[in-house]
């Protein structure tokens, strides 16, 4: 299998977030060793996120396993989703604003019913 060095359009801001969060998760469940550091998980997992690697390209290129890769993608998620708020939250503050912009992005799925594709 080839590597190959990637780029990603993020912050570091972005990084040290997820690091920070990461580590402090760490300490609240008492892990005492991992294959990676906290700063390599998260640009693991927001590589993931941002590029759409695939499990076995982040194995390869960070040197874990496919399992590995995928754990530490899942828990980097949980981590973050636990960062943003509930809907009653969200709906609160939206409607606090003047606008609010909703993103309306169509994600293809391969299902097709009365031939025309669903999105």
């Amino acid at each position: 299998m080839l590597v190959y060095p990637s780029g990603l359009d993020l912050s570091t801001s972005a990084l040290r977030l997820l690091q920070r969060e990461l580590s402090v998760r760490r300490r609240r469940i008492g892990t005492r060793w991992r294959r990676l550091t906290c700063g390599r998980q998260a640009l693991m997992s927001l590589a993931h996120l941002r590029c759409g690697h695939t499990f076995a390209q982040l194995a390869a290129g960070f040197g874990v396993g496919v399992a590995t890769a995928h754990r530490y993608v899942t828990e980097a998620v949980e981590v973050l989703a636990a960062l943003a708020p509930d809907l009653a939250e969200a709906m609160a503050t939206a409607a606090a604003k003047a606008f609010v912009i909703l993103d309306g992005t169509l994600l293809p799925i391969d299902r097709i019913a009365a031939d025309r594709p669903f999105c």
